[in-house]
């Protein structure tokens, strides 16, 4: 059997509006209730089970790979919403979007202030070939490089 990663839970302000806010910014189908959940479905088997809570919440990264055309319907929604948006996970680079590893990329926070992730290419997929590599990827070790 091979594990899969079935939900997660999300810590928010309002679970409905977080819900809400994600399903609509990335095109997915409206949340659902369940218990103390607003629930949303990413995906065939995965869903982001969103929580009320009163006490601080530890902003998560939460990235989601889509292909081109979503990319561009996601992020022309996030320009009509005028969301602030990030190349970059330390958001230092602000209005702008990534291209590593050839593909797009962008960061931006949903209303309890976890930073979501749309990528049209994995990290690293490029390798060390790609005209623009992540800035991650490092070249390879060969087996002498270990010594």
């Amino acid at each position: 059997m091979t594990a899969k990663l079935n939900h997660t839970i999300v810590a928010a302000r309002d679970r409905n509006a977080s819900a809400l806010f994600l399903s609509e910014v990335l095109g997915l189908p409206a949340p659902v209730l369940l218990g103390p959940f607003a629930i949303v479905i990413v995906g065939d088997e995965l869903t982001l089970d969103f929580v009320e809570t009163r006490g601080e919440i530890r902003p998560q990264h939460y990235a989601f790979l889509v292909s081109e055309t979503e990319f561009d319907e996601i992020f022309q929604r996030i320009r009509e919403r005028q969301l602030p948006y990030w190349a970059d996970p330390h958001q230092a680079r602000h209005g702008q979007i990534n291209h590593w590893d050839d593909g797009r990329g962008a960061y931006f926070e949903d209303p309890s202030g976890h930073l979501l992730e749309i990528l049209t290419r994995p990290y690293g997929s490029g390798g060390t070939t790609a005209e623009n590599p992540h800035p991650l990827v490092v070249e390879k070790l060969e087996p002498n490089d270990a010594d």
